[in-house]
């Protein structure tokens, strides 16, 4: 039998029981923590940088910061939220450093004011499930996801991709919760919209074949 990956929703204890073994000099315990999550971190910094080998950069970096301070993770939280919040900060360095030109910040494009959001986004019609695979959708998702500003864009995809809740996404980007469930908001209602026009383009332009 193969070895069954761990998933994200074990019992925060087993987690807690690696990260205890790990402060405690057991290296094997914090390779099992690599192994759990090096694929969500991978993603994040993805998403985050858009550069495949800045993410590979980012993984390292994330995870070789979280062993030399694990001693400063007291517990409270899970190991995982930690382990994203120092992610994001890497992938935002990369992203300074890359960019220095424009400062590259979470709180930027978050205007909360009830006027500045959509007023009303179209349905998809048709159906663009029904015209596309699987595989072109998910890729067109990825490419829309791109287009949104970077502090939309990291937001949607802790809670809505990556599957975080609210609270351990403001945990991890240090935000309040008010200011999470705005910019999810936005994100969602941007990305429909972006979306929306995408396979209304798509139909016209190939209506016209």
């Amino acid at each position: 039998m193969g070895t069954i990956q761990p998933k994200l929703s074990e019992p925060v204890s087993d987690e807690l029981a690696l990260v205890q073994a790990a402060k405690g000099g057991d290296v094997t315990a914090f390779e099992e923590l690599v192994r759990r999550y090096d694929r969500n971190v991978f993603r994040i910094a993805q998403h985050i940088t858009q550069n495949r080998e800045d993410a590979e950069d980012v993984v390292q970096d994330a995870f070789l910061k979280a062993y030399g301070n694990l001693n400063q993770f007291q517990g409270q939280s899970k190991f995982y939220t930690w382990l994203v919040r120092i992610a994001v900060n890497e992938a935002l360095m990369k992203l300074r450093r890359r960019r220095p030109e424009r400062m590259v910040s979470l709180d930027e494009d978050v205007k909360t004011e009830e006027d500045s959001l959509p007023r009303e986004v179209a349905d998809w019609s048709p159906n663009p499930e029904q015209q596309y695979s699987q595989a072109e959708l998910r890729d067109i998702l990825t490419r829309t996801i791109q287009g949104l500003p970077p502090s939309f864009r990291t937001v949607f995809v802790l809670r809505d991709v990556e599957g975080l809740s609210t609270e351990e996404t403001a945990e991890a980007l240090d935000l309040s919760i008010p200011a999470v469930k705005s910019r999810l908001l936005r994100a969602r209602l941007q990305l429909r919209d972006r979306l929306s026009r995408y396979f209304q383009k798509r139909e016209s332009g190939d209506g016209k074949q």
